[in-house]
């Protein structure tokens, strides 16, 4: 995905040439913005059921009870947490565990992206305003490039961080259990 960066002029706007064009882009794409969001919701349900079976496998509530109310990063660095201790205490990792531990973070990161863009600002080239930079150089409106083909590769990411996920679980089940 490419950005830009505009600098801030006294007030938060978007300069939309052809806003059909804009619109007729937004048609193509919304539904695949859907996705991601839904997708998403999958991972961080997959990444609950984790967790939950982490602490006791028969039931979810102590699970439920140790993340009461935690963001999902928080969620993620509790499963890192618990996946080094558990390295750690077996002497040996599992396959793939540093790259679920990326795929989790990005995922995150780009479902951020698309869910708190601002849609309706979206240019005729998908450039959308994402966020407002703060820094010594001054303001600047930050503008991400969403394709109907990166939204998709969003969406193949994350479903493929879920099935690694439950890949994961199952190593992690067969070295605990002696079946490796």
């Amino acid at each position: 995905m490419k950005s830009r960066i505009k600098e801030f002029d006294q007030h938060l706007w978007h300069d939309i040439e052809d806003e059909e064009k804009a619109e007729e882009y937004l048609d193509e794409c919304l539904p695949i913005i859907g996705e991601v969001i839904m997708y998403f919701n999958g991972l961080e349900s997959a990444l609950n059921s984790v967790l939950c079976e982490w602490f006791t496998d028969r039931t979810d509530s102590t699970g439920l009870v140790v993340m009461g109310s935690m963001a999902y990063s928080s969620k993620v660095d509790l499963f890192k947490r618990l996946c080094d201790d558990f390295h750690w205490g077996m002497r040996a990792s599992t396959v793939g565990y540093q790259n679920i531990i990326t795929n989790l973070n990005e995922s995150s990161r780009l479902r951020n992206m698309v869910a708190h863009a601002n849609w309706e600002s979206m240019d005729e080239e998908g450039y959308t305003f994402v966020k407002l930079k703060i820094s010594r150089q001054g303001l600047k409106q930050e503008y991400i490039q969403f394709t109907r083909e990166s939204l998709i590769r969003i969406v193949e990411l994350i479903i493929s961080t879920r099935h690694e996920l439950y890949d994961f679980w199952e190593n992690r089940n067969d070295l605990l259990y002696g079946r490796v």
